[in-house]
């Protein structure tokens, strides 16, 4: 197939354009690099023997999304939006011009050109602080900051535009929290300024580039106070577009799907792997809660086992042993 893959030059995109170049896909990206490097996309296509075109340009722009659309596309995938969940508190506007602004007018431009196959990343933020755990996708949905607003509404907007058009389809992924790196160590997640995400944070701290490691509240109702979340390795989450995209051409209408393991961990006992994995001694300081953050968030992914016939296959050792192979080959990301 002919791919766009939106915002694919960062941490998930890349490494699902390797998949999805493996898989024998033409895929074009278009990315406007306000987080990421062209560099992934150079290493993207040194891993799976393939080229990609690349578009540099913003989904918020209809000229930029014609040229990406130039030659033809018969799916979209959708990663483009910013995503720290703290910032979006500070910054809420700037959350919902540009990652609901953006997918609006990416659908528009998917009108005019014909598209009606999108695969989009969602977030197990729109779960919010949830009444019980794991979460299965009819839980309610009671986000909790600004950035899982923005992709409760996207999905809302998807969700009403397959609703229109009876042969649209779409698959929402609700992603749980993606780790760890491509196991060759050439692409990874690489952070712009100081890490929103731990593990990338805690490989900073193994690796020197950092000092310590803030722990955001350790007075949360879990098993050691710190928070628990389902992490789930990122070539894990880049074979399910692979699923998603196949589903999406055979059955017409929206379906949504929890990604995750199934199994939480909690920061302290994220800490406790990496060092196993780096032999490093991480150290951490106690602060106060972030905003916008719950206590714990797991996933049931049984939906995605059963009808995308996907699963995690990593386990928690792989997602730090990746990360650290990735941090010591690259110990200033792409620079």
């Amino acid at each position: 197939m002919r791919l766009l893959v939106t915002g694919g030059a960062g941490y998930i995109g890349s490494h699902t354009s390797v998949l999805l170049l493996e898989a024998g896909h033409d895929v074009t990206v278009i990315d406007n690099l306000c987080n990421s490097s062209p560099m992934a996309l150079e290493r993207v296509q040194e891993l799976a023997g393939r080229s990609l075109r690349f578009v540099e340009g913003d989904v918020r722009s209809r000229e930029d999304l014609n040229r990406a659309f130039e030659g033809g596309i018969d799916a979209v995938i959708h990663l483009a939006a910013l995503k720290a969940v703290g910032e979006s508190c500070e910054k809420p506007l700037r959350y919902f011009e540009n990652n609901i602004g953006g997918t609006i007018c990416l659908m528009q431009v998917m009108e005019v050109h014909g598209v009606q196959r999108l695969v989009f990343s969602s977030s197990a933020t729109v779960y919010g602080q949830a009444e019980s755990v794991p979460v299965r996708e009819d839980a309610p949905l009671r986000v909790t900051n600004p950035y899982g607003r923005t992709k409760l509404v996207m999905e809302q907007l998807i969700q009403d535009w397959c609703a229109a058009q009876p042969k649209a389809s779409a698959v929402l992924l609700r992603y749980f929290n993606p780790v760890g790196a491509h196991p060759s160590g050439r692409i990874g997640e690489d952070p712009r300024g100081e890490p929103n995400n731990l593990m990338p944070y805690i490989a900073q701290v193994a690796l020197g580039r950092r000092e310590f490691l803030r722990v955001h509240g350790d007075d949360y109702p879990t098993i050691d106070g710190t928070g628990v979340r389902d992490y789930l390795h990122v070539m894990d989450l880049a074979d399910a577009h692979l699923k998603a995209l196949k589903y999406a051409v055979a059955n017409p209408g929206c379906g949504v799907f929890n990604l995750g393991t199934g199994r939480g961990y909690s920061v302290r006992e994220m800490v406790a792997a990496f060092e196993v994995a780096s032999g490093r001694e991480i150290h951490c300081r106690i602060g106060g809660r972030r905003a916008g953050d719950v206590s714990e968030l797991t996933a049931d992914p049984s939906r995605a086992n059963e009808i995308l016939s996907w699963r995690a296959a990593h386990d928690l050792a792989a997602m730090c042993a990746d990360t650290w192979r990735w941090q010591q080959q690259n110990p200033t990301g792409y620079e």
